[in-house]
């Protein structure tokens, strides 16, 4: 017998009903720890994947919860994690572990990487005064030769045959002993020294220009675009002739080139293909750099969760390029950690252009993970040893070496019909490159990082700390008030 309507029968008086439990609109992927964005406090970092995009959740205990997107594409940054190569210690490390990472920079003996690119910041001074500077520069310090030379014998103590300098600012071509830091540099038998520069000096100073050819670095050139807007908004002023003029000054010269684009949201997104074609063109330049922009030092307002990360610029050259690129010819680097780079090679012969993973496929050699046997092909390992070469942040466009790995990563029955000299003016390197901020600082992609800045007191500090955790500040004052004390007259009393 059923309850008149509106009443409840005896048995079912005062039961609620039944509540349904809700799937979470994200999966939980792991867990790390990061930085809070206001107070820089080491605290737990959550990442999820949400609608295929991967981001970083944290809460910070004074400051609340923060997000912002690490990937716009989780497939491809999860699958990236058999790209991970065992890391090689350096010979010394420079500090203890105290208060773990990422505060005991140095590196540390908890550090898995040595270091593959080094960075001396010559300078905080600068030429330019661009909106967008993860270097903060203006006033400042100025390095002496004096502390080059000691940074660059630690450096050789670290690392025993360090790969690659890079000497970068501030504006280096602006400090008058450059010339000298990179003769220091070769003087140690570092194989591979690089200029970071934003090319203004090298349009507008024959002498100096002259004289750097004779050091025959390559140069690493600040290139954001084909467009006046794009440099009135990242640089401040439109740059573009200066930058065309440079680089037709640098071919003069018979110096090579890497572009490298700083990649903003709404700004220059859709120039990625344009550049690439742009530097398959250009006689100078010998490889395309992109670099999302971090959002430390300065930089334009930006929206953590809009930020550009590395799938939307491969995915902008795939779709910019008519039809010369596909997703597969971007392979993650795994000396660091490969959510952190991605890089291509291409054979460039006239009209033709090949890139390398459509020769061999890369996937087999620099899988550690999933299938860690070698293909069964003659030289095996060496084509293995070629690859890890070309995939690793010591790569440098337009050198011998370069041309003479990829030479030898195309395998038995690949002739490319040029000697080494020849060849590594056919040879074409693309790189993306995410560097953290504060809001997608992740100490586990730190603890492998392979890029390191040396400071004067022989710390080798990985990058993506030196520019989010403190470190440029804390040293940026220290240096000042040392040049200072040094600079004061001395006084009797």
């Amino acid at each position: 017998m059923t309850a008149p309507k509106g009443k409840l029968s005896k048995a079912g008086a005062g039961v609620k009903p039944a509540r349904v439990k809700q799937d979470a609109d994200f999966i939980f992927h792991e867990l790390t720890r990061s930085i809070c964005p206001e107070c820089k406090q080491v605290i737990d970092a959550q990442i999820i994947i949400r609608e295929n995009k991967v981001y970083m959740r944290k809460r910070c205990p004074s400051h609340g919860w923060f997000e912002g997107i690490i990937s716009s594409d989780a497939e491809m940054y999860v699958d990236s994690v058999k790209f991970n190569k065992p890391g090689t210690i350096p010979l010394e490390f420079s500090t203890e572990v105290k208060d773990g990472c990422p505060l005991d920079c140095g590196l540390c003996p908890e550090h898995k990487q040595h270091i593959c690119l080094g960075l001396i910041e010559v300078n905080t001074a600068c030429n330019l005064n661009c909106p967008v500077c993860f270097a903060n520069a203006g006033i400042g310090f100025s390095l002496t030769l004096k502390q080059v030379e000691g940074m660059l014998d630690r450096f050789v103590e670290t690392e025993g045959d360090p790969e690659v300098i890079q000497f970068s600012g501030g504006e280096p071509t602006i400090h008058p002993q450059l010339l000298d830091m990179i003769q220091a540099a070769q003087d140690r038998g570092i194989r591979q020294v690089m200029v970071n520069t934003n090319g203004v000096r090298i349009a507008r100073d024959d002498r100096f220009l002259e004289q750097l050819a004779r050091l025959n670095p390559v140069i690493y050139f600040q290139f954001d675009g084909l467009r006046p807007e794009t440099y009135l908004t990242i640089r401040g002023e439109d740059l573009l002739e200066t930058k065309l003029k440079a680089l037709d000054r640098l071919h003069e010269a018979g110096l090579d080139a890497v572009i490298v684009a700083a990649i903003e949201r709404d700004v220059n997104v859709d120039e990625v293909g344009a550049l690439v074609e742009f530097g398959l063109e250009h006689p100078a330049v010998r490889g395309a750099v992109f670099q999302p922009v971090t959002h430390v030092g300065r930089h334009i307002p930006f929206d953590p969760m809009q930020r550009v990360t590395i799938p939307d610029v491969i995915h902008g050259i795939v779709d910019q390029t008519g039809g010369k690129f596909v997703l597969e010819d971007f392979v993650p680097v795994p000396c660091c950690f490969p959510t952190c780079q991605v890089n291509s090679y291409v054979f460039v012969d006239g009209e033709k252009i090949v890139p390398l993973p459509r020769m061999l496929d890369v996937d087999q050699y620099l899988d550690y993970i999933t299938n860690r046997a070698l293909p069964k092909v003659p030289d095996a390992a060496v084509i293995k040893q070629a690859l890890e070469g070309l995939w690793s942040a010591s790569a440098v466009a337009g050198t011998e070496k370069t041309a003479g790995q990829f030479q030898c990563a195309c395998g038995p029955g690949q002739e490319l019909g040029y000697e080494l000299s020849h060849l590594k003016d056919h040879i074409f390197q693309i790189a993306i490159k995410d560097f953290m901020d504060a809001y997608t600082f992740n100490v586990k992609q730190v603890m492998k990082c392979c890029v390191g800045i040396l400071v004067p007191d022989g710390r080798i500090i990985p990058f993506c700390a030196y520019n989010s955790v403190g470190y440029r500040e804390t040293i940026r004052e220290e240096m000042i008030r040392s040049q200072t004390t040094a600079q004061a007259p001395n006084l009797k009393p």
